[in-house]
């Protein structure tokens, strides 16, 4: 318990010769008392405790203590506080966002510790960390608990833990400034020593941040000591470089080289055909069943999308699976998302359920034994379908350099064609804003289209010219 209620009295003498000086105070009804050798010692603790009454803080009623020396001495290491955190986001964290965490916690206790010496080698101890203190397991009461303390760590890793535990800053410590920008530093660089990526460093520093968010919320710190610290994340520009997005024509001779290359490529072809006619995200199409599919004859037809399976690796996802299975990103769990189709692709899909089948559990797409379509197979047929439809000296740029960049020349194909933005945003699961950060230079030329289309009107011969009302005689 916590109390404002302190007296401080003045030190006495006693009848002590290793501690002949005597401090006492009272919290909260409490007497404390302290002994001191000499009379200097005993001043400058009396001075150290006045100091926390004059700036109000609240003093421990059991230990006597002010509040910020006693959140000191209780202060865990950060390897125990960044576990722990660890721990807490991982029941509603998605599988990818858990890898996140786990690469920027790796990252940031690797950088707080006490000293360099004997320190095992640094490619074991990120390993250690990110796959035995950073990646949560279930435990026989179903909490989630970090790895290492369910099963065994090979020798090397449990010996490179070890050395973390006892060479790990306290909390208390990584809020100094100087320590801060050594995890600041850490998160901004990548293993080779380069920079790294500006969304990544944004990424990685809102994880940290949010690690010491939990400390004030745990009573291990008084406030998040980040933004103290002068050090501003980079800015980035996610806007879409289209110079690189395929065209239409562009687009159909990748998709019929993805045809072309035999029994995967003939699978696939209306897997990225969703990608551009769609404008679906590869793990949407992963997830998409043939009750999601609306297929008429003749015409338009619809999909109605309502999960999505992110590839991520079998230790991060709550089934062992090495697919997470879950809703649309950044929608509500139940959420669905409708997107009419063209003539297109409701053939290119009818002509797939025909030729392909379904997966067991009735998914469209499937690898070789039933699985979830892998990111590595898709990528490849992709790459052989560049070389074969892109020029020679057109392989080697970022022209249509990955599978997604048929989702941005569906999206642009939607923009161009008229479509209004808060349509396109809602067919492609984006917010309006998101749309605008994207695609600012397409809305901005569909801009100038409907401002002439405007200026035309405005200035057409036919439009009646306002008359003066006449005044009415008196």
């Amino acid at each position: 318990m916590y109390s404002y209620d302190v007296r401080i009295w003045g030190i006495r003498t006693r009848q002590s010769k290793s501690a002949p000086y005597q401090l006492r105070w009272l919290v909260g009804g409490e007497e404390h008392q302290a002994p001191f050798l000499t009379k200097t010692l005993a001043d400058g603790r009396r001075a150290q405790l006045m100091e926390a009454v004059r700036k109000g803080e609240q003093f421990d009623v059991s230990s006597g203590l002010p509040v910020s020396e006693l959140r000191q001495l209780k202060s865990p290491t950060w390897f125990e506080h960044a576990r722990a955190y660890v721990c807490m986001k991982w029941p509603d964290a998605a599988a990818k966002h858990r890898v996140g965490i786990a690469e920027a916690m790796t990252n940031v206790t690797m950088a707080l510790v006490t000293s360099g010496k004997s320190a095992p080698d640094p490619k074991v101890l990120r390993l250690a960390l990110r796959t035995w203190a950073f990646q949560m397991t279930l435990d026989p009461q179903g909490n989630a608990v970090p790895r290492m303390k369910a099963e065994q760590p090979p020798a090397p890793a449990a010996q490179a833990l070890e050395w973390m535990a006892n060479h790990s800053l306290r909390v208390s410590e990584v809020a100094e400034a100087e320590n801060l920008r050594r995890a600041l530093a850490a998160i901004s660089r990548r293993l080779n020593g380069k920079r790294a990526a500006d969304n990544t460093i944004r990424r990685k520093r809102a994880v940290l941040s949010n690690a010491l968010r939990y400390a004030v919320e745990c009573d291990t710190l008084p406030t998040n000591p980040l933004p103290k610290v002068d050090w501003d994340p980079p800015q980035t520009d996610d806007e879409v470089d289209f110079q690189y997005v395929p065209g239409p024509e562009l687009a159909r001779r990748l998709l019929d080289a993805v045809q072309a290359q035999g029994t995967r490529g003939e699978h696939l072809h209306a897997f990225f055909g969703c990608m551009y006619y769609a404008a679906m995200r590869p793990s949407e199409v992963a997830a998409l069943a043939k009750g999601d599919c609306k297929l008429p004859s003749t015409g338009w037809g619809e999909l109605v999308l309502r999960r999505s399976r992110p590839e991520v690796g079998a230790g991060w996802t709550d089934g062992g699976t090495p697919y997470d299975d879950r809703g649309l990103k950044r929608r509500a769990r139940k959420a669905s998302r409708s997107v009419p189709v063209p003539p297109a692709l409701v053939q290119l899909l009818r002509s797939h359920l025909d030729s392909e089948g379904l997966a067991a559990d009735g998914r469209l797409f499937r690898a070789v034994e039933g699985g979830r379509v892998g990111s590595n197979e898709y990528t490849r047929v992709w790459n052989e379908a560049r070389r074969q439809a892109l020029q020679a000296q057109d392989v080697a740029t970022p022209l249509a350099e990955v599978p997604y960049a048929l989702r941005h020349a569906g999206v642009s194909l939607w923009i161009k064609a008229g479509v209004d933005p808060v349509e396109v945003a809602r067919r492609a699961g984006h917010s309006v804003a998101v749309l605008w950060k994207f695609y600012a230079k397409i809305l901005c030329g569909q801009q100038r289209v409907a401002n002439n289309l405007i200026d035309l009107a405005l200035s057409d011969d036919h439009l009646d010219t306002p008359q003066a009302i006449a005044k009415p005689e008196e």
